[in-house]
């Protein structure tokens, strides 16, 4: 659907209509990509990073955060066992932890690609060279959030980072044909509802494969910790707008949305969403893995999450996606 910045805006702000919104996402979603809901095993396996964005739990000015990385093999068997589990795309995301240099990073794709998964990075901003590599290896996808296309609010919030090579990123990334999902926070500080449908509008104009909407939550050991933080309506009504701009991308029903209300991913489910990522991290680093307060799931199992995330998709009257639930563009 063609939107034009004063058409989304004015959907963005209508609270009134609402239910509306969402019920033709959700109509949306079913006519372009079907009732499948598909499952990615997330591994978060470090903690570890050299940015210092304003926002977040694991920013290096933190100096509360227990610090934690896997090894490889130990990385390699948590993906063993989400495959078991019937996970087909295998999610590693990690702080900007250098330590995983370009030879340690194709060893353990090249390792999880013989479970026969999807493999999707989320590791932030790496050279040209080393996503070659890493697509060579055998990685699928990669997700990196451009947040805000406000530049001066993105400079703002991540200091000494650069917008532009952020986006340069992203651009690499299709040029070497990943499956490129990209996104966006609602909510932050000084963001306004017309920067939000510029965000829409960028990531339609990029063309992405998946794209992310997810709530601000401040964390406590942050600059922002007194801010006010964004709410679950407007996410939803954000997310509902991509999937009509975009209407046969991935859109996932982010587990921020979780932390605002015990239904939020199930929401968001219902209002244009088609898939979920249930972590699949082990022991206390699923804890220590901590971007905004009150995350879900932290003292659960793999397997229970699996499950629990399940059964709510089949009472939806939904199944279970068993492909590796790729972007499939419908003309």
């Amino acid at each position: 659907m063609l939107l034009t910045k004063a058409e989304i805006t004015r959907l963005l702000t209508d609270e009134g209509h609402q239910k509306t919104l969402l019920k033709k996402a959700d109509d949306v979603r079913k006519q372009y990509v079907g009732d499948e809901v598909h499952l990615r095993g997330l591994i978060e396996f470090s903690n570890i990073c050299r940015n210092n964005c304003l926002y977040c739990g694991i920013r290096c000015g933190n100096k509360k955060v227990i610090r934690y990385r896997m090894e490889e093999a130990e990385l390699v068997e948590t993906a063993r066992k989400a495959s078991v589990l019937g996970f087909k795309t295998i999610v590693m995301q990690s702080g900007e932890d250098m330590y995983y240099d370009k030879d340690r990073m194709c060893r353990i794709i090249e390792q999880i690609k013989k479970f026969n998964v999807a493999v999707t990075l989320s590791i932030g901003e790496r050279s040209y060279e080393e996503y070659k590599a890493f697509k060579e290896a055998g990685a699928d996808r990669y997700l990196i959030r451009i947040e805000t296309t406000d530049k001066d609010l993105y400079h703002k919030l991540d200091p000494k980072m650069s917008w532009q090579q952020r986006y340069e990123c992203l651009l690499a990334l299709k040029e070497l044909g990943y499956e490129v999902g990209s996104g966006i926070m609602v909510g932050l500080p000084e963001q306004s509802i017309e920067s939000i449908a510029e965000d829409l509008l960028f990531l339609k104009e990029l063309d992405v494969d998946m794209a992310g909407i997810g709530p601000f939550i401040p964390h406590p050991e942050t600059p922002l910790a007194k801010e006010k933080g964004g709410t679950l309506n407007l996410a939803l009504r954000t997310m509902a707008i991509m999937r009509l701009m975009l209407p046969d991308i991935n859109i996932p029903a982010t587990t921020a949305m979780e932390s605002l209300h015990p239904e939020g991913r199930i929401m968001a489910l219902k209002a244009g969403a088609n898939v979920v990522m249930p972590n699949v991290t082990e022991g206390e680093y699923r804890k220590l893995y901590e971007l905004y307060p009150g995350k879900i799931c932290v003292n659960d199992t793999p397997a229970h999450c699996r499950s629990c995330i399940g059964m709510k998709i089949q009472l939806l009257g939904r199944k279970i996606g068993t492909g590796y639930g790729g972007h499939k563009k419908v003309s």
